[in-house]
């Protein structure tokens, strides 16, 4: 079944170098050859990560797509040591030429070739240390898109290779059915489940211990809120606690709904609605509508 939001990165012929980050292994006494990457060709299938049906976009690349915001690409000798690494960050031109766009030479041998891009602001910090470990060493994970494949050198001849980038993210957006009162500053949401580190190789977490992200809605006094996150999942479905904690401006804690055994996908949308800033409503007042369950609203 067609699951993931695909992203295509091809590996072209290198000609010139003049026009992507420049990846050099420096060892005159090997034969390396030329190896282009372009990270590009977006395949969208909105529904996949909507709750309400969504459409079908054309291609697009991973300059034009605003989920994406930073591309790290690295490759890995047999013994798993790292040959090459680079990122990119869009908001960042001096880090690239051409935002997706990348060379590198490498020497003849074997390769693990690893993709990552992702979504990037302010503050994020992300690492990736083999073929079998990223994580994001900041607060929350962030849309996530990866890949991993093997690669052989040959000779010094330029290669073509194909390789295709999937999200591994779910998505949770929490919208409140009642209205956002004075004094409110922050939202608290704790997964039971999952994590923030990752298996690019698999695209599945390296722990199930969940973690917390807080949101500041950007919505006015006297509205509802909509917040969303991105979590990463230790099973492609899995099922949690979600606990939603509303905090004043020094953090206090001033209304608490624990949402059970709330069902997540991986390039899926689930969606809470319910009353947030009341003490009396519990978390039963929640509905839940998936998408992947047919857009099916099971109140709990």
């Amino acid at each position: 079944m067609k699951k993931f939001f695909a992203m295509a990165a091809i590996l072209l012929l290198a000609a010139s170098c003049s026009n992507e980050s420049e990846l050099t292994v420096n060892n005159a006494q090997e034969e390396t050859a030329p190896v282009k990457v372009r990270v590009s060709d977006f395949s969208m299938s909105m529904d996949e990560m909507s709750s309400e049906g969504g459409s079908t976009r054309a291609a697009q690349d991973a300059a034009s797509y605003d989920g994406v915001g930073a591309i790290t690409l690295a490759f890995y000798d047999a013994s798993g040591n790292e040959v090459v690494k680079t990122t990119q960050i869009k908001t960042d031109g001096s880090t690239y030429t051409t935002f997706g766009e990348f060379s590198a030479n490498l020497p003849v041998g074997n390769y693990s070739m690893v993709a990552v891009a992702r979504g990037y602001f302010d503050g994020d910090a992300f690492t990736l240390t083999s073929p079998t470990l990223a994580a994001y060493t900041s607060e929350r994970p962030r849309e996530t898109f990866c890949a991993k494949q093997d690669v052989t050198v040959t000779s010094a001849s330029p290669l073509d290779l194909d390789v295709t980038l999937s999200r591994i993210s779910a998505k949770l957006e929490i919208i409140s059915t009642d209205n956002r009162p004075a004094g409110i500053s922050k939202v608290r949401t704790t997964f039971a489940k999952g994590g923030k580190s990752f298996n690019p190789t698999t695209g599945l977490t390296t722990v199930d211990t969940g973690f917390s992200q807080t949101n500041s809605p950007s919505s006015a006094n006297g509205s509802p809120i909509d917040i969303a996150m991105m979590p990463l999942l230790y099973t492609d479905e899995e099922s949690m606690n979600v606990t939603i904690e509303v905090l004043d401006p020094s953090e206090n804690v001033l209304f608490t709904k624990v949402v059970p055994n709330v069902p997540f996908k991986r390039n899926r949308q689930t969606t809470l609605t319910g009353a947030v800033f009341s003490a009396e409503a519990s978390s039963a007042t929640f509905k839940l509508e998936t998408s992947w369950l047919a857009s099916e609203t099971v109140p709990f």
